[in-house]
């Protein structure tokens, strides 16, 4: 039986309250959700809702049963029915590593058949009839990146009523996309986070804490396959993680399918983006530095990188630290859609001009 507006306004009071004892350091992080072993209490399981998550259509194809990102989030959260998902159509990523105290109770996706199947694969009691529902008695809500680049305008409707969410990569497709849905969520003061779970893997998390002892660095790469924009936001966040922002304008040298973008930041240090599509290159992740004191050149390994991914965002619900705020994301968006219009047009792009 479903909880009515009275119960659901209870827990979201909880979950402010659990964040300010968090802040004043009386909480453990999202790590450790569940109960210790010496017997200490546990917290409330945080309700999911997922949206768009059965089906994929990359830029306007026809969706397809199967989710990469969808099923990866559900398996986190819920694990699977073993004999169940072997009778499942389309792509399903079964994740090894569970994310403890956290429950999809909600699922949406605009092909109802496939939301079905993955709730009974998964263990998730509700299929929704709209994106809408999905953020009705939950604590948090999951937007997947469902290929349409467009799944962004999901989050207006929980950001609104004041739902911690979620917004799959890439945030939006443009610069301008993205700063309105940042000003929703500053707006109404929800918490809200978007990020490329590259930036959170053990391997670039360690690279960033090496920064430091490689002197000033000037110089940067980072590599991966596949469209600038939709793609190319996670060897950029890469970048991002470990150098932090200040992006100020991209110069991209490349061919069409074949990007080879200059990024220069305020403080004069450059990037260079290389991002190729599938027809060019091989996919794969890569980022080096080079510095003043010493080099450095990673390759992640990608085991378990959606559970560092939700982590973060439960974190998020929990105690209200932004690990990525949104304003950054932003910026990322802008800067990917600056190295775009750059190719196109032949000229050096601001990203201050892209977000006009």
């Amino acid at each position: 039986m479903e909880s009515g507006p009275e119960t659901q306004r209870s827990r979201r009071s909880f979950l402010k309250t659990s964040s300010a004892a968090a802040l004043a350091g009386t909480l453990t992080s999202s790590t450790a959700l569940s109960s210790e072993a010496d017997g200490g209490s546990r917290q409330d399981p945080l309700r999911l809702g997922l949206i768009s998550a059965a089906t994929y259509g990359y830029m306007g194809a026809q969706r397809t049963p199967g989710s990469f990102h969808g099923t990866a989030f559900a398996t986190i959260c819920n694990g699977y029915d073993a004999a169940k998902r072997e009778q499942i159509e389309g792509t399903f990523v079964a994740a090894e590593k569970r994310l403890e105290g956290v429950r999809v109770v909600r699922i949406w996706d605009p092909v109802k058949s496939a939301a079905q199947r993955l709730a009974d694969v998964c263990y998730i009691p509700i299929v929704c009839d709209n994106a809408d529902q999905c953020s009705e008695d939950v604590d948090a809500v999951l937007i997947v990146d469902d290929g349409s680049g467009q799944h962004g305008k999901y989050a207006v409707t929980p950001l609104r009523r004041g739902v911690p969410t979620f917004c799959d990569k890439p945030l939006a497709m443009t610069g301008k996309q993205a700063k309105q849905l940042a000003r929703v969520a500053r707006e109404t003061g929800t918490p809200f986070m978007s990020a490329s779970s590259l930036r959170f893997v053990p391997d670039v998390v360690a690279l960033a804490e090496q920064v430091p002892s490689l002197g000033d660095i000037h110089l940067a790469t980072s590599i991966c396959g596949n469209e600038l924009i939709y793609y190319g936001i996670h060897a950029l966040e890469m970048a991002y993680a470990v150098l932090g922002p200040g992006a100020v304008s991209c110069l991209n040298v490349g061919q069409p399918g074949r990007n080879i973008v200059r990024v220069r930041y305020a403080n004069g240090r450059d990037l260079m983006l290389l991002v190729g599509e599938r027809e060019w290159m091989r996919g794969g992740f890569q980022i080096n530095l080079y510095g003043s004191r010493g080099w450095r050149s990673v390759t992640p390994d990608l085991t378990d990188l959606y559970w560092y991914l939700l982590d973060r965002f439960v974190d998020l619900v929990r105690t209200g630290n932004e690990s990525v705020p949104i304003e950054e994301e932003v910026e990322v968006i802008a800067v990917l859609e600056a190295g775009k219009r750059s190719l196109a047009e032949r000229r050096e792009v601001t990203v201050a001009e892209v977000l006009q």
